[in-house]
C-alpha cells in the first residue's frame, strides 16, 4: 500500500507539494502529453467535463482549450487554492473539494470525465471508476491517465512508497469491475 492511499496523509503531502507542484510537474507530465491525452477524450465545444484530481489546474487549462465548461475536483485544499489563483473568477471553470470515490454530483451530470495523475493515489480505484460511470451521461467519454512504473530501482522504491502502479491486466479488471463495457488501454510513446 502506498503512503498516499491514506487520504489524511495525502492531504499533508499535497499541502507541501502544492508549493512547488507547477515547477516540477513538467518533468513527468507536460503540455504535449496533456494534448495527446485530451485528443483521446476528444471533448466537444459544448461538453461539460469533470476533471477529477485536478490539482493546480494543469489539465483543466488544457481541457478549457477544447470545451467551454470544466468542473475540477480535488481533495487537497492547497492544490485547489493554486487552481483558484490561476483561473480567478471565471464562468467557464468551477472547482470543488471532494473525493474521487464519492463524487458530489448528480447522475449523468457530465458529458465527459477526465482524470490524470490521480488514480495511483486512490485507495479504492474501482469505487472511483464506478462514480465516474455514474456521473457521465450514457455514451459520454471517460479517460484516466495513470503513470507507467519507473524502470530505475531508486525511483521505483520511492514511487512504490507513495503510489500504486497498475499493469494492463489490473486496469482491465478494474474497469470491468466498475461496469464499463467498452474500454481501451493505451500506452504513451516511450
Amino acid at each position: 500500500m502506498g503512503v498516499l492511499e491514506d487520504k489524511s496523509r495525502a492531504r499533508v503531502f499535497y499541502k507541501y507539494l502544492s508549493q512547488v507542484y507547477d515547477e516540477i510537474n513538467p518533468f513527468v507530465w507536460n503540455e504535449a502529453m496533456r494534448t495527446e491525452a485530451i485528443d483521446l477524450l476528444d471533448p466537444g465545444d459544448d461538453d461539460r467535463v469533470l476533471d477529477v484530481g485536478c490539482g493546480t489546474g494543469f489539465a483543466t487549462e488544457g481541457l478549457l482549450e477544447r470545451t467551454e465548461r470544466v468542473h475540477g475536483l480535488d481533495q487537497s485544499r492547497h492544490q485547489l487554492e493554486r487552481a483558484w489563483a490561476k483561473f480567478g473568477k471565471n464562468d467557464r471553470v468551477r472547482f470543488y473539494r471532494g473525493d474521487a470515490e464519492r463524487l458530489p454530483f448528480a447522475d449523468d451530470a457530465f458529458d465527459a470525465v477526465w482524470s490524470s495523475g490521480s488514480i495511483e493515489y486512490w485507495p479504492d480505484p474501482v469505487a472511483a471508476l464506478r462514480e465516474f460511470r455514474r456521473v457521465v451521461r450514457p455514451g459520454g467519454g471517460v479517460l484516466v491517465v495513470g503513470p507507467d512504473a519507473p524502470h530505475s530501482s531508486v525511483f521505483e522504491r520511492v514511487a512504490d512508497a507513495i503510489m500504486l502502479f497498475y499493469d494492463e491486466d489490473e486496469a482491465d479488471r478494474m474497469f470491468d469491475a466498475a461496469g464499463f463495457e467498452r474500454f481501451e488501454i493505451t500506452h504513451a510513446p516511450e
